[in-house]
């Protein structure tokens, strides 16, 4: 085995899960995460299908997700008076199994503490690459060398565009951008949720935590703003602008969010490139293939591709050259099946006139008694499990070694 010392940066849940295959595997795996600790808080996220389940019981943690989970069941689209218009299935937005993400970052991180080890406060400021490593210098800390860098931060994130070029290059805005935060549950909401949807916009309130708090949550189309990602006051304010006189409960939410202790905001967009590699340099999660938060695949897609590219390194023994190649050809067509599933949802989500708001609420309100049902959320299930996962620990036959370039299909 060659090529053990890798470092991740990222400590959300692509970068902890590869971290604990890596280790599995015999790599000796490094965190680097700008954030000063595990970032609490943040939307629901969910797996559905064997493919995400065999996943997680094989790291042994599915138990601690059963007993984070969610537990919700149908969501509600409300009028400003707060009636219900319309009922959503559980199973379109919970999957099998539906949890906090900062719950998950912290069940993985307890996984994986012992084994890896986690710098938070920093990120990498600039990688150079040399026939036998990488140089990777900090923001902080010192210089250190390094086999391999993964880069797992997201959809901004600097590993790509320290190694592969602007971000422009690769991210796609749908047009939406969205806030969450954490917020009293002074609704009574018990393991639901209610959405208020008009024209351009979409306000809602789901519980968590077994009803002790709940998560108001905002989604407003836009063209791509010039933001700084790091201006929340900024970020408030917009939000303030958009959202004030909305009715429902916006205005108490928008007075709220002045408070809460986790407030996020950022835009909706996708990742495309046509190569996830670089030399010693990968990525995995978002930072290569996000399929927006709108798609419901992107926490369950970072979980398989951190257990295909260590299982790739594995097989390969380190060689990064072959490994990178492998585990591109094997998730390619699951990460575009997975993508596909966010085209369009912004436009549903947040349709561009009060009228067209007004009819899809009227769809919903049908929706239960039409054929076809179920539909979105069997195609949800059907993507989520279009792939058969290779056993890594030896119980696969082994396969004919590939070119490490032949593999790659342009887009």
């Amino acid at each position: 085995m060659k090529n053990r010392n890798v470092l991740i940066s990222g400590a959300s849940v692509a970068g902890p899960a590869l971290a604990y295959w890596l280790h599995r595997h015999g790599f000796t795996p490094t965190i680097v995460e700008r954030a000063p600790a595990l970032r609490d808080g943040g939307y629901a996220v969910d797996f559905r299908g064997e493919a995400h389940l065999s996943i997680l019981r094989r790291m042994g943690i599915l138990d601690d997700l059963e007993r984070a989970r969610t537990g919700m069941g149908s969501m509600s689209y409300v009028n400003s008076a707060g009636k219900t218009q319309a009922k959503m299935p559980a199973d379109l937005f919970a999957g099998d199994i539906e949890i906090l993400r900062g719950d998950l970052a912290r069940i993985l991180y307890d996984a994986t503490k012992e084994h890896t080890e986690y710098v938070f406060g920093d990120s990498v400021a600039s990688l150079t690459e040399d026939a036998d490593g990488v140089t990777v210098t900090f923001e902080r800390g010192a210089p250190r060398r390094f086999d391999l860098v993964i880069g797992a931060d997201g959809l901004h994130s600097a590993t790509r565009r320290l190694a592969f070029g602007p971000e422009e290059r690769f991210v796609k805005h749908l047009g939406v951008y969205c806030a969450i935060f954490t917020t009293a549950n002074h609704l009574g909401l018990d393991h639901t949720g209610h959405a208020y949807r008009t024209g351009n916009k979409l306000v809602a309130m789901y519980s968590a935590r077994h009803n002790t708090e709940a998560k108001a949550v905002f989604y407003f189309g836009s063209p791509e703003l010039d933001l700084d990602r790091r201006d929340v006051a900024r970020q408030q304010a917009i939000l303030a602008e958009h959202f004030t006189g909305n009715g429902w409960q916006s205005d108490r939410l928008l007075h709220d969010m002045r408070q809460a202790p986790d407030f996020y905001f950022d835009s909706v967009g996708q990742v495309r490139m046509d190569a996830w590699s670089r030399g010693r340099v990968a990525l995995v999660g978002d930072a290569a293939y996000c399929p927006s938060s709108l798609s419901g695949m992107g926490t369950g897609l970072a979980l398989v591709g951190a257990y295909v590219l260590a299982g790739e390194l594995a097989a390969a023994r380190g060689d990064h050259r072959v490994a990178f190649a492998r585990y591109e050809q094997e998730l390619r067509a699951y990460a575009e099946g997975c993508q596909k599933m966010g085209d369009g949802v912004a436009k549903l989500m947040v349709p561009s006139s009060r009228f067209l708001a007004s009819a899809l609420n009227r769809y919903y309100k049908i929706m239960p008694y039409l054929p076809g049902k179920n539909m979105a959320s069997k195609m949800a299930r059907k993507t989520a499990e279009n792939i058969t996962l290779r056993d890594y620990t030896g119980g696969d036959a082994p396969r004919r070694p590939s070119s490490p370039t032949g593999s790659r299909r342009a887009r």
